[in-house]
């Protein structure tokens, strides 16, 4: 039953021309007016095709489809010559459309004809069940596939309903089984479909990246040399024997280390001696010296923990040969000394 008429989009210009019955109709339709007839059916497949060769409306879209199929059924009619107003008037809603889409309308907005099937020549309204599948078929996921069918299977019911006015039931099954064909196609085409799956959810954003560990802060090493002779007499070590000049220097010394250093982590005081002496002496001799400094600098101020070492004379800085025991003292002098080893964060 799907092949009861051809599509004129198959019609070639000289098969229209060929195809002209309404010469026998009682108005007897003259040559001029048969050659307008096939004019204006040619003018609107052309504008159909041209829509189609934008690539904006393509053909298997609802509205350029509903403009083909209301141009076949008007051509089809007006071939069984037809004396109703119902050629004309689908004719007219083929018009409707591409006059709409020419114009730069939306497919599917509320002003696309196409969204709607008139009872064009007053047609019945046959089989409310298609007409209700085909409302449903919209909002089908799959409707993009289905909607060529969709739209000749509206048309299709329309001209159903226009062939039982004029002839009666027996005329219009025929049509009413194409729409019916087209409706279950439609419906399976909308099934089969491949649809896109949804959008993944997005990405939550990542989290905020931690704070920078706060960086630390330098930490220096010092090294502070005090003259032994400065702040001692010759073979002293007690804070009753620190010199004038020795416990200025340590008073200086302990302001310094406060105003210097935001921390103090390590305070080492480390006593030397020159090499007179025995060596186990000159041990304890350093450090008791190295004991007495720390003693002073704690009564001072300075609330770090102090370590004391004795090295003696293990580590000179100068070698002497002097044969005079004076000028041998006098050269060994750097070597008599105290270090403080220093390691914190200055302010």
């Amino acid at each position: 039953m799907k092949n009861l008429r051809v599509s004129l989009s198959t019609l070639a210009a000289a098969s229209l021309l060929t195809l002209a019955p309404v010469a026998a109709r009682a108005d007897a339709a003259t040559d001029g007016q048969l050659a307008a007839d096939h004019a204006a059916y040619r003018a609107q497949q052309q504008a159909i095709a041209d829509l189609n060769a934008t690539g904006r409306h393509p053909l298997r879209s609802h509205p350029l489809a509903k403009a083909q199929c209301w141009l076949d059924v008007s051509f089809h009619e007006y071939t069984r010559n037809d004396r109703s107003a119902f050629p004309a008037e689908a004719l007219h809603e083929s018009r409707r459309i591409t006059g709409y889409l020419a114009g730069g309308g939306v497919a599917g907005a509320e002003a696309d004809p196409s969204r709607q099937t008139p009872l064009v020549n007053g047609a019945a309204r046959l089989r409310e069940d298609l007409w209700t599948r085909l409302g449903a078929l919209r909002e089908h996921r799959g409707w993009a596939c289905a909607q060529q069918l969709a739209a000749c299977a509206e048309v299709e019911l329309v001209h159903a309903g226009n062939e039982h006015n004029q002839l009666g039931w027996r005329h219009a099954r025929p049509y009413i089984q194409i729409a019916e064909d087209q409706v279950g196609d439609a419906v399976r085409a909308a099934e089969l479909c491949p649809v896109d799956p949804p959008p993944a959810p997005p990405t939550p954003p990542a989290p905020p990246a931690p704070p920078a560990p706060p960086v630390p802060p330098p930490v220096v090493n010092e090294r502070i040399v005090l003259s032994a002779s400065v702040l001692f007499g010759f073979d002293r070590r007690g804070i009753d024997d620190l010199l004038p000049g020795g416990r200025a220097q340590l008073d200086q010394l302990a302001v310094r280390l406060d105003k210097v250093y935001a921390r103090i982590d390590r305070l080492e005081l480390i006593g030397h001696t020159d090499r007179l002496g025995g060596e186990a002496y000159n041990r304890q001799l350093s450090q008791d010296r190295a004991e007495t400094i720390r003693a002073y600098l704690a009564s001072r101020g300075v609330a770090v923990s102090m370590i004391a070492t004795g090295r003696g004379s293990e580590q000179p800085l100068v070698e002497c040969s002097q044969k005079s025991p004076a000028a041998l003292r006098a050269c060994l002098q750097p070597n008599r000394r105290v270090e403080l080893d220093i390691t914190g964060v200055p302010r």
